[in-house]
C-alpha cells in the first residue's frame, strides 16, 4: 500500500510539472519585451509552462538553433517558413505582430508621395531581397516606376541607416517598424506605411509578416502546451495594449533614449497586435507570396511559387 501511494504521488507530481518551452530570442528584440511582461506577471506559471530563453545575437542564429533542435520557438516571417517547408523542413507559423515598417522622410521634405522617391537617395534596411523592399518595388511598378533603376539605393543595417537618415545623408529611409518609430519621435514623417503598400498589392487587411515559428512535429506532439503558450502570449500583449505603466516598467529593456521614443514604440507596437482570424491572415499571405516569388525569385522563395498550404498553424478551431 505504501509503495502504491508513493507511485500515485509521483504520478501526480509529474502531471503537474510545468512543461518547458525553449524560446530563441534576441536580447534587444521586441520578443524580449513580451517575455519580460510574462515573467513579471507570472503568466508562465499561470499557464503551467517553464520558459527557457535561449538568448541569441541575430535572427539567423535563431533559425540555426531551431533547425538544430536547440530551441522550440523563435520569431521569423512566413515567407521563410514556406520556403523551408518546400525544402523539407516542416515548420509552422503563428502570427506574432503586424507592426510593419515604413518609408520615413524628414518633416520638411518636399517628398509628398511614393512616386516622388524617383531620382532620390533611398536607404533600404535589410538588403536587396528584404521583403518590404521587394513589395515596395512591386507596388510602384504598377504605376510605371522602377525604384531600383530610377533612384539611388543604399543598403545597410537598420540602425546605421536610421542614423544616416537622421543626419541628412538620405532623402528617405525604408526601415523596420521600431527604427521608424524612433525616427518618428525625432520629428520625421511617415511617407507611407507598409500596410498601405500591401493594400495596393491586394492584401485585405493588416497582415502579420512575422510570427512564432516552430517545428510541425513538435507542435503536434505538444498541442496543449502550444495552446497554453499562445494564450499566455495573448495575455501579455493585452497587458501591453492597455497598461501605460507596463511600458514604463520595460522602458530600459526597449532601449528608448527618451519618453517620446518610448511612446512611439508603445503606440506602434499596439497597432501591430494581431487581431484577425488565421484564415484571413493566410489568404493575404498567399496573395503577397505570389508577388514575392515574382520579384524576389528563387533567391528568396526557392522553387515554390505558392505559399505552402501547411505554413500557418491554427491553435484552436475557428482561430
Amino acid at each position: 500500500m505504501l509503495a502504491a501511494a508513493v507511485v500515485a504521488v509521483m504520478q501526480i507530481a509529474t502531471a503537474c510539472e510545468a512543461e518547458t518551452i525553449r524560446i530563441a530570442s534576441q536580447k534587444t528584440g521586441t520578443l524580449a519585451w513580451e517575455l519580460a511582461v510574462i515573467r513579471a506577471h507570472g503568466l508562465d506559471k499561470k499557464a503551467n509552462l517553464s520558459i527557457d530563453v535561449v538568448e541569441l545575437a541575430s535572427p539567423e542564429a535563431g533559425k540555426i538553433a531551431l533547425r538544430a533542435g536547440n530551441a522550440d520557438v523563435m520569431v521569423s516571417d512566413w515567407p521563410w517558413v514556406s520556403r523551408e517547408r518546400s525544402l523539407g523542413a516542416k515548420l509552422q507559423f503563428y502570427p506574432y505582430s503586424s507592426a510593419l515598417g515604413a518609408v520615413m522622410v524628414p518633416a520638411s521634405s518636399p517628398i509628398k508621395s511614393l512616386a516622388d522617391l524617383k531620382g532620390r537617395k533611398l536607404a533600404v534596411a535589410g538588403g536587396a531581397i528584404d521583403k518590404s523592399w521587394l513589395l515596395l518595388q512591386a507596388a510602384l511598378k504598377q504605376d510605371g516606376i522602377d525604384l531600383k533603376s530610377q533612384s539611388t539605393i543604399v543598403y545597410g543595417a537598420p540602425p546605421l541607416l536610421a542614423a544616416k537618415t537622421q543626419g541628412g545623408e538620405m532623402d528617405a529611409n525604408l526601415n523596420y517598424w521600431n527604427f521608424c518609430a524612433a525616427l518618428e519621435a525625432k520629428g520625421f514623417r511617415r511617407l507611407a506605411g507598409m500596410e498601405d503598400v500591401l493594400a495596393k498589392l491586394g492584401s485585405k487587411g493588416r497582415i502579420a509578416m512575422i510570427g512564432y515559428v516552430f517545428d510541425e512535429a513538435w507542435a503536434d506532439a505538444n498541442k496543449d502546451a502550444v495552446a497554453r503558450f499562445i494564450a499566455m502570449t495573448r495575455e501579455a500583449k493585452q497587458i501591453l495594449a492597455t497598461s501605460d505603466a507596463e511600458w514604463e516598467a520595460i522602458a530600459q529593456l526597449t532601449g528608448a533614449p527618451d519618453a517620446a521614443t518610448l511612446r512611439a514604440y508603445r503606440d506602434r507596437y499596439r497597432e501591430g497586435i494581431p487581431r484577425r482570424p488565421i484564415a484571413d491572415e493566410e489568404a493575404d499571405a498567399r496573395v503577397l507570396y505570389r508577388v514575392l516569388a515574382q520579384v524576389g525569385g528563387r533567391e528568396l522563395v526557392g522553387s515554390a511559387s505558392e505559399l505552402d498550404p501547411g505554413t500557418f498553424y491554427q491553435a484552436i478551431p475557428g482561430d
